[in-house]
């Protein structure tokens, strides 16, 4: 008989743990729509770009950051072989989502509420840190702090590798900057803080080490980027 793998969700964040956060679909009401939204704008083959670019491989164990519906983190655990996953988003509707899409694909995952600029998990925990369309979320004040706490979770020689939009300083960013009213003045104003190799900065000023851009391209029209960085 076979038995069902464990998929766990946790919340243990207090009330008043609780801060305002941009929800995945940018309104609540919108979250059921989220995964046909990625579906149409071709998103998820963006996200199998994101997982060939980290590098991942059996055993490692891997932190989702900014996870949402968790099709990140179920890709990962699906198709490399061993791998622990966990991934981490506030929004607590998002989470009960990939907690049943975990269920139902039957593959072993942990969900945890909780925020980019305190991770609840130990130092040196975590071989690879991923995120997808996750960092425009997080407000500019909490950047530094959401970097720092991804060096502090990954273990040496351990990698991070962020997919959002914008783009390394070689090249203009017509295509983002046409899009940022689109985005709204508080989250265009977090997308403007990525172009011009702002993703890599904020890693490196992390104390992360060879931080960059490893690919870009487009979704929707905007342009995206993949930067990743390690761990010394």
């Amino acid at each position: 008989m076979s038995t069902q793998p464990d998929v766990t969700l946790v919340d243990d964040l207090a009330d008043d743990a609780v801060t305002p956060y941009l929800p995945p679909t940018g309104k609540t009401s919108l979250l059921p729509f989220y995964d046909v939204l990625s579906t149409v704008t071709r998103v998820r083959r963006r996200h199998a770009q994101l997982v060939d670019l980290a590098g991942i491989t059996p055993g490692d164990r891997v932190l989702d950051l900014g996870c949402g519906t968790g099709n990140v983190a179920l890709l990962v655990a699906r198709t490399v072989a061993g791998t622990v996953v966990t991934g981490l988003d506030p929004d607590l509707p998002a989470l009960r989502r990939a907690t049943r899409k975990a269920r139902r694909a039957r593959v072993p995952l942990t969900f945890v509420r909780g925020y980019g600029q305190r991770i609840p998990l130990a130092d040196a925990s975590v071989d690879r840190v991923v995120s997808s369309l996750a960092l425009h979320h997080v407000p500019d004040a909490d950047r530094a702090a959401t970097a720092a706490e991804i060096a502090r979770v990954l273990r040496p020689g351990g990698t991070v590798t962020i997919l959002d939009f914008g783009g390394g300083a070689h090249r203009g960013h017509s295509a983002v900057r046409a899009h940022l009213p689109r985005f709204g003045p508080a989250v265009a104003d977090r997308v403007r803080a990525n172009l011009d190799d702002g993703i890599a900065r904020m890693l490196a000023g992390a104390g992360l080490v060879d931080a960059r851009e490893v690919a870009h391209g487009r979704l929707a029209g905007a342009e995206i980027t993949f930067v990743s960085a390690r761990k010394a």
